[in-house]
């Protein structure tokens, strides 16, 4: 298969699935803000696969290098899809481990709107690498799933971590992982 990284406008038939899904009437937010990515990567069996990325197009071309440094590398990401595959649920995408973009969303139990509303976040293999907070001194771990990878001392594959290729790449590229974060750990979760 040859290696594809490719950018585009939004095509009908995508704008289509996620004007019944991902993406919310809004005034924040356009079509013509977005931009569709297709990406070659390589999966969890080492097969060389195509992902597809709704992101903003402010970080499009920083993906597409990101991307792009990754497959040289044969890092291995499971899935890349459209969370409209999942009828925008982010539960059961992070369940399957898929790695996603945008999805006009909120922030869990807020009013406030995730960096992924704006297209300007992505997360990757997150069962792997799941959200971690306390809360009235209990861990919550999203998705519940992921409860054992929590636990980052804990060596297993697919772990994102400060020294892990994944993040110096994203991170030389001016996006913020949510593990180095303070309190609330967030190690799927890439932001600019």
């Amino acid at each position: 298969m040859p290696r594809i990284f490719i950018k585009s406008n939004i095509p009908d038939n995508i704008f289509s699935l996620m004007r019944r899904n991902s993406y919310k009437e809004n005034t924040i937010i356009k079509r013509e803000d977005l931009r569709y990515l297709i990406v070659s990567h390589y999966n969890f069996f080492h097969f060389e696969s195509l992902g597809e990325i709704v992101c903003h197009n402010s970080i499009a071309d920083k993906l597409l290098f990101i991307f792009s440094q990754l497959y040289k590398y044969k890092y291995e990401i499971e899935k890349i899809c459209l969370i409209d595959k999942y009828n925008a649920d982010d539960d059961l995408s992070m369940k399957d481990n898929n790695s996603s973009a945008f999805n006009f969303r909120y922030i869990n139990g807020t009013t406030k709107l995730s960096k992924h509303a704006l297209g300007i976040a992505i997360d990757i293999n997150p069962l792997y690498n799941p959200y971690v907070k306390v809360v009235n001194g209990q861990h919550i771990v999203q998705p519940p799933e992921a409860k054992i990878y929590a636990n980052r001392l804990l060596n297993f594959p697919h772990k994102l971590h400060k020294n892990d290729i994944c993040v110096e790449i994203f991170k030389s590229q001016g996006f913020i992982w949510g593990g180095d974060w303070k309190e609330t750990k967030d190690y799927q979760h890439f932001e600019i």
